[in-house]
């Protein structure tokens, strides 16, 4: 009897598994652009930890249902992250626009508040300029935010803020967006390529992606000050291992 109820239990389960696998069905889909043609990167689904390849003319095949988040990144476009509903499922062939890094960059990070002068006549004026501390100490970096851990540091948390400020009244960008890319950058300024490619194991065509996986967890945003940066790698080293784990279909 505690056998048949055994088998019985067994075959449930293995019905429940096939049942989850099942409800994802292939989405066909392609990369757009309205300059240039993209063919290669990657697309990945988070939530059934999947990912594939963009292939010629910017096709791409992965097993999603709605509600499932995909990533996409590449060398040649911006990141992108989006959460399937039931009519992008339901569509023949599931079109992604998607933004040129240089055009993405100078849509969000510069604004119509922001000018940049040009210096007029010629600029060894400024050269010649003597500093108020040049005899007694080096002349401060007023340039960039700092927090002061490192003298001459990038405050990049007060940077990321101040970004969020000028992109307020844009609709168009969502916090959420804001947030992934203030994420990648700040990985990639605080941590060296070899930790990447050596420590982590990934290609290089495989960072932004990763980096974009790890901002889907808002455990990243809790490790953005420059006094955590040992709980940060923690923290990657361990969504890696959850990262290698996605099967990556080469078709």
């Amino acid at each position: 009897m505690k056998n048949k109820f055994g088998i019985f239990v067994m075959c449930l389960f293995c019905q429940l598994i096939i049942g989850q696998t099942n409800s994802r069905k292939s989405l066909h889909g392609q990369v757009v652009n309205s300059s240039l043609p993209i063919e290669t990167g990657n697309v990945m689904n988070i939530n059934a930890k999947t990912r594939t390849f963009i292939g010629a003319n910017g096709l791409f095949d992965i097993l999603a249902r709605p509600k499932d988040t995909l990533l996409f990144t590449g060398m040649a476009f911006q990141s992108k992250k989006i959460v399937l509903t039931e009519k992008d499922c339901a569509e023949t062939l599931f079109l992604v626009p998607l933004d040129l890094v240089n055009v993405e960059l100078k849509e969000v990070l510069v604004h119509k508040e922001l000018k940049i002068n040009s210096l007029d006549g010629g600029s060894q004026r400024f050269v010649d300029t003597q500093f108020e501390d040049d005899k007694q100490s080096t002349a401060k970096n007023t340039t960039m935010y700092s927090n002061q851990t490192i003298k001459y540091g990038t405050d990049f948390v007060r940077i990321f803020k101040d970004v969020k400020k000028l992109l307020r009244k844009d609709k168009e960008v969502e916090e959420e967006v804001v947030s992934d890319i203030a994420f990648v950058a700040y990985s990639k300024d605080n941590f060296t390529p070899d930790f990447f490619t050596k420590t982590l194991g990934l290609k290089e065509d495989e960072i932004d992606l990763f980096l974009m996986y790890c901002s889907n967890d808002a455990e990243s945003k809790r490790h953005l000050k420059t006094d955590q940066k040992f709980e940060l790698m923690d923290f990657m080293i361990n969504k890696n291992k959850e990262f290698k784990k996605a099967e990556l279909n080469q078709k």
